[in-house]
């Protein structure tokens, strides 16, 4: 039997996720973070879910809303809506729960959860991810992915586009 009726359940206001999760770690569970836009899903995001859902019992992801996108990647984006792109997110096995934020940043939205394993995926540096220095300061850790080459949103995109041109 598949649980497809469990899918959107799994995404969340921020309330409702901050009781979630308080019952997790009544549990003794870990809580792992990671967040992007997850506009057009390829094989770069489900690695680097994979790899971010390694690190704890249960992971939750912060999605950009619709307008965070938009200010982060420009006009045009996000190819698929916010409800679409959470739907998508929480079918994942790997994925316990999805939360929306407006911000262009989670920052807000990590120093609400405090997560025990903060995970981004690229080059970054562990001061420039936004939440870092909270988990750290909490005790928790921060885990970078790396990027698998070849696979971005963007990349897609322009294949696409030059393909019927």
């Amino acid at each position: 039997m598949k649980a497809v009726e469990s899918i959107e359940k799994k995404i969340l206001a921020l309330p409702d996720l901050l009781r979630l999760v308080a019952g997790w770690r009544l549990l003794g569970k870990r809580i792992a973070f990671s967040n992007g836009c997850f506009d057009i899903l390829h094989e770069g995001h489900i690695f680097s879910l994979s790899q971010a859902a390694k690190e704890a019992d249960y992971l939750v992801v912060g999605l950009n809303s619709d307008s965070s996108t938009r200010q982060l990647k420009g006009a045009g984006r996000p190819v698929n809506h916010e409800k679409s792109r959470a739907l998508v997110l929480a079918s994942l096995v790997m994925v316990d729960a999805v939360v929306l934020f407006e911000e262009d940043t989670p920052l807000h939205l990590i120093q609400s959860l405090l997560p025990d394993v903060l995970v981004k995926g690229g080059d970054y540096t562990v001061e420039q991810i936004a939440g870092s220095k909270e988990v750290l300061a909490n005790g928790g850790r921060v885990v970078i992915n790396p990027i698998v080459e070849g696979f971005s949103t963007t990349g897609i995109i322009q294949h696409i586009k030059s393909s019927y041109s």
